[in-house]
Parts: structure tokens; C-alpha cells; sequence
């Protein structure tokens, strides 16, 4: 009879993150804001009363603190709705992600359109506390709640011609008025080799804390590759295609010289602006060393074993 190993970042369900840690986190920050230890906007809170609650098994967890909601709902970047780290809590207020559908396409046999209202829905729902570490030097750590990027991607099963997965967020700038700014070449697209799609660490993310996604948090559907800068985490997806070529991604095709394809955490290979030794999680006042691969190393590492990870960063 063959034995089935759960992987090691597998969490039984007594070992899981009580829900007070986070529920009672206007208490937490009250004590943060009055010591300067948030930004001016996450000491205001944000308002997630009126978000759907989601029903999930929670599978992965860190021997970490999560960082407050208030504070991962009001520090966001996300272009489509300014510039800023505050503007997304401010401006996302006119995207609508119900109705939402994901397109699923390419070099694969069984197209998929997804009612992503449906997908939300489903029992197949896993919470998972995961590091999301950022280009900019800082990082969270947060409890998302979603489903495997592989399930998706098997049920549309690939022919084995496409290597890369490449994936498109929503374009419309009625929803979304910061594409009516030049900075990027919108749409924001992303990409990965489809090893790293199949990994079992990849997550399409539909929540967070309990409940849906709040627009600014790339609400209804939303990509987290925890061994990645969360750049690479695209938000609001619209379409997912299997490719034959390496696709074009926004900031790789905006400045390859900072930002590359593969863009795992790594300390050893520093941003030509600033260092990635260090990093600091919001919330707290001290830096702390930035992890190889974000912490992820014994899970993800041997996905680039020969890979010179200085030249193809």
C-alpha cells in the first residue's frame, strides 16, 4: 500500500492560528499607531465588516504572528489605483468584482471560463499563513484564503506544450482610474515556468482574514507566490494562459535592469537602488534579515537547482 507523506508545511487544524490573534487586532494597533510602529493610514483601521466571511481548512501555517488586518488592507501597492502605499484603500472603492469571470486558455485541451462568485464558494477553500515579502524592503505575514494554482490549471488540463503560465489582470479604466497613468504598460501581466505554477506553495488567493478580498488586496481573485517579491503576486486576474515563450511581464518590461522574470527573494542580489539584505515587517520597528527565497528555500530551492540566481534574478 503506498504511504502518502503530507508535505512539511502541511498544518493539522489544533495547530492553527486562533481567530482572536487577528479579531482583536484594533486592540493590537491602537498600541502599534501610538508608537509610531504603523503608517498613518493602517492606524485609522479599515473597514472589512461588510466583506463576505469564507469557510476554509486551514493546511499552512508559520510559527509566526499575522500582521494586523487593518494594517495589510490599508499599506497596498497597487498601481491601478495609485502611486502611493494609501491610495488603494482610498480609490479602489469603484471596482466591482462580482460578477467576475477567469478565463482559463492556451496550450490546454479543456478551456475554462470560472464563475469566480462560485469559486469562492467552493468547499475546496484552504486558509494558509503565508510571508508576502515586497521589492521595497518590507513584508507581512498573512492568512489567505484561497485554492492551489495547480487545481485550477489540471482541471483545464495542459497539452505540455505550454512552459510558461502567463496571467493578465482587468483593464478597464472606469473600475481602475490609475491606468489612465502612463508608469506602467497596462495591462499589469505576470508569468511563471509552469513548474513553479504546479508547485504546491502557489495559491490563487479569493480572501483574507475570514473574508473575501477587499478591492484594494487585489480583490475577487488574486495570485501569492510566497517564495517570490510580491510583485509577481498579480492581482485582480482576468485571464490565465499556458505559453510556449516566456511571456512579457509589467516591471520586467518596464526596468529589466531591476526587476527580472523570476524575481525570488533573495538577499545576496540587491535592488541597483537600494539593498534586499534586510527587510521589515510592518508593524515592527526593527529590520530583520531578508530569507532566501523568503523562507520558502526547502520547499522551492531545488526548482532552480544550476540556475545562476545572480544572472537570472
Amino acid at each position: 500500500m503506498p504511504i502518502h507523506r503530507k508535505p512539511d508545511w502541511f498544518l493539522p487544524e489544533r495547530e492553527a492560528t486562533d481567530e482572536s490573534l487577528y479579531l482583536n487586532r484594533r486592540h493590537i494597533l491602537a498600541g502599534m499607531a501610538a508608537t509610531g510602529l504603523l503608517p498613518a493610514a493602517a492606524a485609522a483601521g479599515t473597514d472589512v465588516g461588510k466583506l463576505t466571511a469564507l469557510k476554509a481548512r486551514r493546511t499552512v501555517s508559520l510559527d509566526e504572528t499575522p500582521t494586523p488586518l487593518a494594517a495589510v488592507a490599508s499599506y497596498n501597492n497597487f498601481y491601478e489605483f495609485g502611486l502611493d502605499k494609501g491610495d488603494p484603500a482610498r480609490n479602489a472603492g469603484t471596482l466591482r468584482p462580482s460578477p467576475w469571470s477567469l478565463a482559463i486558455g492556451g496550450a490546454v485541451a479543456k478551456p475554462q471560463t470560472l464563475d469566480v462568485d462560485r469559486l469562492i464558494t467552493s468547499s475546496a477553500l484552504e486558509e494558509r499563513l503565508y510571508r508576502l515579502r515586497c521589492v521595497e524592503g518590507w513584508s507581512m505575514v498573512i492568512p489567505w484564503i484561497g485554492i492551489p494554482l495547480s487545481t485550477l490549471l489540471k482541471a483545464a488540463e495542459p497539452t505540455g506544450n505550454g512552459r510558461f503560465v502567463a496571467f493578465r489582470t482587468l483593464n478597464d479604466p472606469k473600475q481602475m482610474p490609475g491606468l489612465r497613468s502612463p508608469v506602467l504598460n497596462w495591462p499589469y501581466r505576470e508569468g511563471l515556468r509552469i513548474d513553479e505554477a504546479m508547485h504546491p506553495l502557489a495559491f490563487l488567493a479569493v480572501g483574507l482574514y475570514g473574508r473575501r478580498l477587499p478591492n484594494q488586496n487585489g480583490a475577487p481573485l488574486r495570485l501569492v507566490v510566497p517564495w517570490k517579491y510580491g510583485f509577481k503576486s498579480i492581482k485582480s486576474i482576468v485571464a490565465i494562459d499556458l505559453v510556449e515563450r516566456q511571456p512579457k511581464t509589467s516591471w520586467n518590461e518596464s526596468a529589466p535592469n531591476e526587476y527580472g522574470f523570476f524575481s525570488n527573494v533573495n538577499p545576496a542580489v540587491d535592488h541597483p537602488r537600494w539593498s534586499q539584505a534586510k527587510e521589515r515587517r510592518i508593524g515592527e520597528f526593527l529590520r530583520r534579515d531578508t530569507l532566501p527565497f523568503n523562507g520558502y528555500a526547502a520547499q522551492v530551492a531545488g526548482l532552480y537547482k544550476g540556475l545562476d540566481l545572480r544572472k537570472w534574478f
